[in-house]
């Protein structure tokens, strides 16, 4: 019955987050098209990069899921929501196995200190911080680690009582599949022997250590990898994260209390908190690490009379260490700081809550337990309603920056990605330059902003030259910026004189990037420009299909290409023809396809090609001048 009332008491106050969208980074986690094959789960597993990050058994459940319901947000955030409320479930049994002494008693303290695994379960599952968890697609790596995580405590406890070899293989089977999703839950042998400690006051090598060296070896592999990756492959490296050692301690006694205060009072929660300036030289800011080793060193004090508080605080620091800024997370280039970094190491202190809470209330007079049971389902509606609110930042990509702005004023990131999406929106260019202009005042060496403003000033008559400085700027903090060298090669190309420039860039481009399919197709037609390079225009646009097989644009590039080769315009008119399948919308391939058909002497699929055209384009003159010549008579005939 617990268990019921907890699953349902979850899913009540996660209701809003069904309804949202897919966020920011999601659609690098939802499996893109790329992958959707056979082939692309191989990649999967077996290519670094394919994925946002090396993290293969999540990545397959999310291949999976996309088989099961696509681009529907709903899907994923159901699934996301249900491992939520199992891992708390989970978590209540694993309580309940650690605290019951003696599970045979009916009555008496160790059954009521078992309830307090229950009320554990329910804090867990609707305390609001941990909304960013469940309510982010992104996030579903918090979960499902989380899940296997709990599953593989629960069996490894089981191993400890019985010791046999099956149960090991079995928890260390979960623990491989919990390494899968996200490594920050390497930290569990390390959690399991604070356990033991806890329980036995000196843990026993051949009992308690021994078993639990390969898991130790692993988490550390994995760890060291998985920060190999994000500095490879996320870019968790450069000037945002040039800190000296001591720099770093001071991230991480701040970070810690942090952590703690939003699980103690849960107000002003935000996507992205400002990030905090790190000086050495002021005295105030070594206050956090300090405080935090004279809490350890009075815990220490503490633990003849009582061991869990000391056991808390080290579960509780050690499970958050991988978060802590010793090691370079993509994450902490926004903030230092952020909710789902705390989904796993809360479990200690909500379990410590939650058996002092029980304590309290098993002493009181027994006229009082009602009340107990009041203030608790009190404090569920109010945890519920909280999490039911702040659901609501999680909606969609406009609502999450706005709110974040609303917050933390200061959020350059919210400003670039706000602007990103006015860009997309008709009308609303002048909206996206002041968002990125507001990026770049907060912080001058945005790049990707300095980038995209550039793209934003070349929509704007007159303003190339304020584009090119863009992409300059751009190019000045980030050389091996790739994305900047294809628009800048671009806006070279736009003017007189300038198209060696533009192949520079392109080629710069390709050097350090050979499989950009964009960079081949746009040189591409940079060499088409060029006498006598039209076989080199026709090896990249074969080059970039070869890369990008659905990349409509190279088709009818290549078409062209083909149409002026003597004897080629049937194979012009089949990249025409499939340039339209992929992109039907594709008014001047609908154009050079009737050109096509014409010259071949085809006048009923030229004119269809040209009606298509006009369909698209019915203010065109161009085109109805072209359906009209197609439309004449053919003299002898």
């Amino acid at each position: 019955m617990p268990a019921v009332l907890v699953f349902c008491a979850t899913v009540l106050a996660y209701l809003p987050a069904l309804t949202g969208d897919f966020i920011w980074n999601d659609s690098a986690y939802v499996t893109a098209p790329a992958l959707r094959s056979l082939h692309g789960l191989v990649r999967i597993w077996t290519e670094l990069g394919a994925t946002e990050q090396y993290y293969p058994l999540l990545h397959s459940f999310f291949w999976v899921q996309h088989r099961l319901w696509g681009d529907h947000p709903l899907g994923y955030h159901l699934v996301t929501l249900l491992l939520h409320a199992g891992s708390a479930v989970l978590f209540a049994l694993i309580l309940r196995r650690l605290l019951v002494r003696d599970r045979a008693l009916p009555a008496g303290i160790d059954q009521s200190v078992a309830s307090a695994a229950w009320l554990a379960a329910l804090l867990f599952a609707l305390h609001p911080v941990h909304v960013e968890s469940v309510a982010w697609i992104t996030e579903q790596k918090n979960t499902l680690s989380l899940a296997c995580y709990l599953a593989a405590t629960l069996v490894y406890l089981r191993f400890d009582e019985t010791r046999r070899p099956r149960t090991y293989l079995a928890a260390l089977a979960l623990f491989v599949l919990s390494l899968g999703c996200k490594t920050v839950t390497a930290t569990l042998p390390a959690a399991l022997l604070v356990v033991f400690w806890w329980k036995r006051g000196r843990p026993d090598w051949r009992r308690d250590v021994l078993p639990l060296l390969p898991w130790l070896a692993l988490g550390a592999a994995a760890g060291l990898f998985s920060s190999w990756v994000e500095q490879t492959y996320l870019g968790a490296q450069g000037g945002n994260f040039d800190l000296p050692l001591h720099g770093r301690v001071l991230v991480a006694g701040r970070a810690i209390w942090f952590y703690a205060g939003k699980l103690v009072w849960p107000s002003g929660l935000n996507f992205i908190y400002p990030r905090w300036t790190v000086d050495t030289a002021v005295w105030w800011q070594w206050l956090f690490p300090l405080g935090v080793l004279a809490g350890g060193a009075a815990l220490w004090a503490l633990r003849r009379r009582t061991r869990a508080p000391l056991a808390v605080f080290l579960l509780f620091v050690g499970s958050l260490f991988p978060v802590l800024g010793f090691v370079n997370l993509y994450g902490a280039r926004f903030s230092w700081v952020w909710d789902h970094w705390q989904y796993l190491p809360d479990l200690g202190p909500l379990a410590l809550m939650a058996v002092g809470l029980t304590a309290v209330w098993q002493r009181a007079a027994p006229r009082l337990h009602g009340l107990g049971l009041g203030l608790v389902a009190a404090l569920a509606v109010l945890l519920g309603a909280l999490t039911w609110a702040h659901c609501g930042m999680f909606h969609d990509d406009q609502t999450l920056y706005r709110t974040t702005l609303a917050r933390n004023p200061g959020c350059w990131m919210a400003h670039h990605n706000l602007g990103v999406i006015w860009s997309k929106q008709p009308g609303r260019l002048n909206d996206a330059i002041a968002e990125y202009e507001e990026a770049l005042r907060l912080k001058p060496d945005y790049t990707e902003a300095h980038n995209n403003l550039g793209l934003a000033w070349v929509q704007q008559p007159g303003r190339l030259n304020d584009a090119i400085a863009e992409y300059e700027e751009a190019l000045r903090l980030k050389p091996d910026y790739v994305e900047a060298h294809i628009n800048l090669g671009n806006a070279w190309a736009q003017l007189p004189g300038r198209l060696p420039d533009a192949i520079t860039h392109y080629e710069e481009a390709l050097r350090l990037k050979p499989d950009s399919a964009e960079a081949h197709n746009n040189l591409g037609l940079a060499w088409a420009q060029q006498p006598g390079r039209r076989n080199d225009a026709i090896a990249e646009y074969e080059e970039a299909l070869r890369l990008k097989p659905d990349f409509a644009e190279v088709h009818g590039n290549l078409g062209v290409a083909w149409a002026q080769e003597p004897g080629r315009l049937p194979d012009a008119i089949a990249e025409f023809e499939e340039a339209l399948r992929l992109k039907p919308d594709y008014a001047q391939c609908w154009h050079n396809l009737g050109v096509s058909w014409f010259r071949l002497g085809n006048q009923p699929a030229a004119v269809a090609a040209f009606r298509e055209e006009v369909r698209l384009l019915p203010h065109d003159p161009a085109a109805r001048q072209a359906l009209a010549a197609a439309l004449q008579p053919v003299p002898g005939q």
